[in-house]
């Protein structure tokens, strides 16, 4: 899986229109019931912001096709709980993730609201939360401000730590040129300050012997 994300990175940075509907299907994976546990987007996400801070990528695409990932998987695996009811959380898919399910499902009975704005952000419980809080008939209204508000938050987050480090690099690398380029005149200017002293000191010695012979 690794790889693949490896891959799939190299492949934005070489085909940039394509950078939005990836993006798109990785946060709308990782947000979905079942797929969210096997698929890593927010490596890709980290890679993206790289991309981002070193200019190779805009900034306002990635962010909306990545939002708009977020928010539909969440929305349609809210959907799936809705629908389907309690059996779902009793897939053998999901048999050795009893333990994040339950604890999931403790949380969205003590905390609402609160639970689902914070479960994207739960490692494993980022697919689950949703299809938990429609099983538990959670309002569709409180659900998808819970849903719009942690996306709105998720997405620039994970972007962020490869942005910054793209930009912390960059700026690294200017100071070090200035840095390079300070020395370099700083030597120029004493060379030339040195050349026009020599020069003065030989004028003057010239002079004096000058004045010596007359």
């Amino acid at each position: 899986m690794d790889a693949l994300i490896t891959q799939m990175g190299q492949f934005i940075q070489t085909n940039q229109a394509w950078a939005g509907p990836i993006i798109f299907l990785m946060t709308f994976g990782e947000s979905m019931l079942i797929i969210g546990i096997l698929l890593p987007a927010t490596v890709l996400l980290m890679m993206s912001g790289g991309l981002i801070g070193s200019g190779i990528l805009p900034m306002l695409p990635p962010l909306v096709w990545g939002f708009s990932g977020a928010v539909l998987g969440d929305a349609l695996s809210y959907w799936i709980g809705k629908w389907i009811g309690p059996r779902v959380l009793r897939m053998k898919v999901l048999k050795t993730h009893r333990h994040s399910v339950a604890r999931a499902h403790l949380l969205c009975y003590r905390y609402g609201f609160l639970a689902v704005l914070l479960g994207r952000f739960l490692g494993p419980m980022r697919s689950l939360m949703p299809t938990v809080a429609g099983v538990m008939g959670m309002p569709e209204k409180k659900f998808q401000l819970a849903n719009i508000l942690s996306a709105f938050i998720w997405v620039p987050a994970l972007l962020a730590p490869g942005y910054l480090t793209a930009i912390s690099v960059d700026a690294a690398k200017h100071s070090r040129e200035s840095l390079i380029y300070s020395g370099l005149g700083c030597a120029v200017l004493i060379g030339l300050a040195v050349l026009i002293w020599m020069t003065r000191s030989a004028h003057q010695d010239k002079r004096r012997r000058t004045t010596l012979r007359k």
